[in-house]
């Protein structure tokens, strides 16, 4: 069995179940495969003083085993809202004694980093004083969101020199990348996994039923129903899917997700007269997510940048059609009218993609049939083959 230690920022934890839950599943089907031991390293960064919300963190076991995968959640000092540009550096001097460590228990093949900032920069500084192969994985906002911060793009320029080989979410992305300046050469594309089990179409009668008694606002079966799956922040665009209501009459939205947005967005629904349409669902459990999108005609993302949204791909495999903006590997998957329609980040753009959608519904099974070739167990093969190749050039 060959071992590789993989460095996440974002990862499930008993205070945020959701954070980078497609992390979790991505490395959990790894480890089922048999042939790759994984470590996962998920450093917790804390201010000086752990008071409020940071307390519940730093009393999270610093070892555990989830899924098959031992993780350790080392803490390293974080200065909240000015200290990005030092975070990675401090994430190095936390981790990098414990790596040494678990090398020499258990001899480390590849380091990988999940995200490339600040996760790429720190895990370039520990495989320089280790000597081991490195991949870092793009995700879409920390090239598209990081890369506008000089000190964040150096830094990751830097470490994608460093890197034996480096993953991207979509062929957009990658063009991203390269278009940075790193190394074309060095990229592989590794497209997200599904849980082909959860996400597929959902047929209950009763299906919107129960999610009005689960979630505690009525979703009636003679109106449009359409989901918006992401954080409540500016650049996921919720505010103009809420100003698209107006034009798409009788439709209720329901926002997936939490986030500092969420006061502005229900003022907007009030002044836009759509309040009693708008529902705010919050972070939901994950068993509900499917029933959600099988329940919904439309999934709405009306987003600055993505890399390719897992949303994007759940929606479609439970036969929902999907309306976001033409950014980032969108077009690698809405690529006919059956997936949905690409549309401009404006408020009539929106309302013209999801009334066409709704006024010619594909055929649910149609449109799951697009998401034939994702699954977590061929998102794990690829990422062992992309590890076995890294180990060879090493």
């Amino acid at each position: 069995m060959k071992h590789v230690l993989a460095l996440s920022t974002l990862y499930p934890n008993a205070v945020n179940p959701r954070f980078g839950t497609f992390v979790a599943r991505s490395l959990e089907a790894l480890a089922k495969r048999g042939d790759w031991r994984v470590t996962l390293v998920n450093p917790i960064g804390l201010p000086p003083l752990t008071l409020g919300r940071y307390r519940p963190l730093a009393d999270l076991p610093t070892v555990s085993e989830e899924g098959g995968i031992t993780i350790h959640r080392p803490h390293f000092t974080l200065i909240p809202r000015i200290g990005a540009r030092r975070n990675a550096a401090a994430i190095a001097r936390a981790v990098l004694p414990l790596v040494k460590r678990i090398h020499a228990e258990t001899p480390i093949d590849v380091l990988d980093a999940q995200f490339f900032f600040p996760d790429g920069p720190a895990a370039a500084e520990i495989a320089q004083a280790t000597g081991l192969p490195l991949s870092i994985k793009a995700r879409g906002s920390d090239i598209s969101f990081w890369g506008d911060y000089s000190y964040a793009r150096d830094q990751m320029l830097s470490a994608a020199r460093t890197a034996t080989g480096l993953l991207a979410v979509s062929h957009d992305l990658a063009g991203q990348m390269a278009a940075m300046g790193m190394d074309a050469d060095k990229i592989t594309v590794h497209y997200t996994g599904l849980d082909r089990d959860r996400f597929r179409p959902l047929g209950h009668t009763q299906l919107r039923r129960r999610l009005s008694e689960e979630l505690g606002f009525e979703l009636p079966n003679n109106a449009p129903l359409l989901a918006c799956v992401g954080a409540l922040i500016e650049r996921k665009g919720q505010g103009i899917a809420i100003e698209a209501l107006r034009d798409i009459p009788g439709a209720r939205l329901v926002l997936i997700g939490k986030g500092e947005d969420e006061a502005r967005l229900r003022s907007l629904a009030v002044s836009e007269g759509v309040a009693d349409r708008v529902h705010f669902a919050g972070s939901i459990d994950h068993d509900l997510m499917p029933l959600i999108l099988s329940a919904a005609d439309v999934m709405v993302l009306p987003t600055v940048a993505e890399g390719l949204a897992n949303a994007w791909v759940e929606a479609l495999a439970c036969g929902t059609p999907v309306v976001t903006s033409d950014v980032g590997g969108a077009r690698e998957l809405i690529n006919c009218d059956t997936a949905g329609r690409l549309v401009d980040r404006n408020a009539a753009a929106v309302a013209a993609g999801i009334n066409a959608v709704l006024n010619n519904p594909p055929a649910r099974a149609d449109v799951a049939a697009l998401t034939e070739g994702f699954s977590w167990e061929a998102n794990a093969a690829a990422l062992a083959a992309h590890y076995e190749r890294l180990v060879s050039e090493g």
